[in-house]
């Protein structure tokens, strides 16, 4: 039991994620994959067209990282810079706070919405679709204290609320009716009940200067930082360690419980981990998001690259669309897909990989590197952009090019 604890930590981080991506592509190039084979000669033209894609939105090529921030700015109108000129909060650390509580309800909150739904915003009128609806509907129960237990504070997330969450109260928060329907409000509901109780659980962590919340976590990170800095590897590392036992079960090993972890027969090792296979895309995505509010409260956050892309429909479509990733029976388009499937892990695994080859094939393009165009870049400019643009190229809705029955935790 204690090796298959120390094998189930070692599938907690980014370099984990990355190792078995890699040898995943590994054993796709040597015609391996049941799923899938590669076609890297499509890489180039597919470099090209991210690049289009980002000189059109940023033209400098002075592009912010990939996180949930991009989201709250609508028609170049910051949201949250709108709650931070209301709020009154009385130092950057309970700003720093408040920005967790955020960034982690939201991203919780961010798993595909499908293809109907919709959130009408208040402010410009609009109707708004996919993750940036979802961005918008928690940024407005955020706003409206609806996660708050004090009256005098609105802007805060509290673990007693999150708790006692219905799945009723998101659907009202969603606008969520018959006609609008969204995709996995039980388990989004059920996943931030989760999250309360363990933060009602687990207050050496979460409340160390306030009561138990999200944003405890800013303090436990500010805590474990050598010379108020810290790497983004270890930002996804705790979030692991610390909110793993939120996800819905799925594998254990070692009593450790694994998250974003699937199995695929092809993924061989000598140890416990054998046939398995993690992704952490949920997780990463956050650990993208927290980075500017550590920054914000005057934290040095260092290797960013360290993280991985991120295993979702728009950046694996983007390969599958551009003809990278051919799918061995095209008929497989055409069904549905569980997200444990050995084709979606497949999928999933060989987009992280991926998108490593084509940042290296974008940065010699542009002549620069690591240093000036991070993969956190690249993503935003970007490869997640260009996704979106082929999918509403090749299918009216715009839906990715795999179909994947979604809980509401994953994608």
């Amino acid at each position: 039991m204690k090796n298959d604890t120390a094998a189930a930590f070692s599938l907690l981080s980014a370099a984990a994620v990355r190792e078995r991506a890699q040898r995943m592509l590994a054993l796709s190039l040597d015609d391996q994959l049941a799923n899938f084979r590669v076609d890297l000669t499509r890489l180039d033209e597919t470099a090209d067209r991210v690049i289009a894609t980002t000189r059109t939105a940023y033209p400098s090529l002075d592009v912010p990282f990939h996180s949930r921030w991009r989201h709250f700015v609508v028609d170049g109108a910051d949201r949250f810079d709108a709650i931070v000129k209301a709020a009154r909060w009385p130092d950057v650390e309970a700003r720093a706070r408040a920005a967790f509580d955020l960034a982690i309800i939201s991203v919780f909150l961010d798993a595909g919405a499908g293809t109907q739904w919709r959130y009408a915003d208040k402010i410009t009128g609009k109707s708004v679709g996919r993750s940036e609806g979802l961005a918008l509907a928690s940024l407005d129960m955020f706003s409206r204290g609806m996660f708050s237990a004090q009256h005098n504070d609105p802007f805060r997330v509290d673990a007693s609320v999150l708790a006692k969450l219905s799945a009723q109260q998101l659907r009202d928060g969603f606008q969520v009716t018959e006609s609008n329907p969204l995709v996995g409000v039980e388990g989004r509901a059920a996943l931030l009940r989760s999250l309360g109780v363990l933060l009602l659980e687990n207050t050496g962590v979460f409340a160390r200067n306030d009561d138990p919340r999200p944003g405890g976590l800013f303090d436990h990170l500010a805590g474990i930082a050598e010379n108020r800095n810290i790497a983004a590897p270890e930002i996804l590392s705790e979030l692991l360690h610390e909110l793993g036992t939120i996800w819905p079960s799925r594998i254990s090993l070692g009593g450790i419980p694994l998250g974003d972890c699937w199995r695929h027969p092809a993924m061989t090792t000598p140890d416990a981990t054998s046939g398995i296979v993690p992704l952490h895309k949920l997780s990463q995505w956050l650990a993208y998001s927290l980075i500017e509010p550590l920054q914000h409260a005057g934290l040095g956050v260092g290797n960013i690259d360290g993280l991985t892309g991120l295993a979702e429909y728009r950046n694996g479509g983007l390969f599958v669309d551009a003809g990278v990733l051919v799918l061995r029976d095209p008929a497989q388009a055409d069904r549905q897909h569980d997200v444990a499937s050995e084709l979606v892990v497949e999928w999933r695994s060989l987009t992280v990989a991926l998108l490593d080859r084509l940042a290296d094939n974008i940065r010699q393009k542009l002549d620069m590197n690591s240093q000036t165009l991070p993969l956190a870049k690249i993503l935003e400019g970007g490869t997640w952009a260009t996704g979106r643009l082929l999918a509403r190229e090749r299918r009216a809705d715009g839906s990715p090019p795999i179909k994947v029955i979604s809980d509401g935790t994953v994608f």
